[in-house]
């Protein structure tokens, strides 16, 4: 079992910066690979980010890519996503999610979720 609890999230004025967190728990932080969704309202959650186990390699949806950047700390066993020219559209919640193969995080199919945090960037 692995738990994540996410963290990070609030109100910022578009062009603004955030850096959300997500500390894991449970199985061992590097078997995972571990990415990042959110979803806004209305809205199927969708992909934005992923990084592999030892953080070598790492993917971002097209809309992200440029902006947003995922890293992870596997002594803190934290996940982060540092996201920069923050845009009204980026409006969400987030979610950190893990999986032992980075393809299911990829394909939006990872085995463990957190609860999510909120995103709201104000226009």
């Amino acid at each position: 079992q692995v738990q994540l609890v996410e963290s990070g999230g609030g109100l910022v004025q578009a062009g603004g910066s955030l850096r959300l967190s997500c500390a894991a728990s449970g199985r061992t932080f590097s078997s995972n690979a571990m990415g990042w969704f959110r979803q806004a309202p209305g809205k199927e959650r969708e992909f934005v980010a992923a990084i592999s186990r030892f953080g070598s390699s790492t993917y971002y949806s097209d809309p992200v890519k440029g902006r947003f950047t995922i890293s992870r700390d596997n002594v803190k066993n934290t996940v982060y996503l540092q996201m920069n020219s923050l845009k009204p559209e980026d409006t969400g919640v987030y979610y950190c999610a893990a999986d032992a193969a980075l393809s299911a995080v990829r394909t939006s199919t990872p085995r463990y979720w957190g609860q999510g945090t909120q995103v709201t960037v104000s226009s």
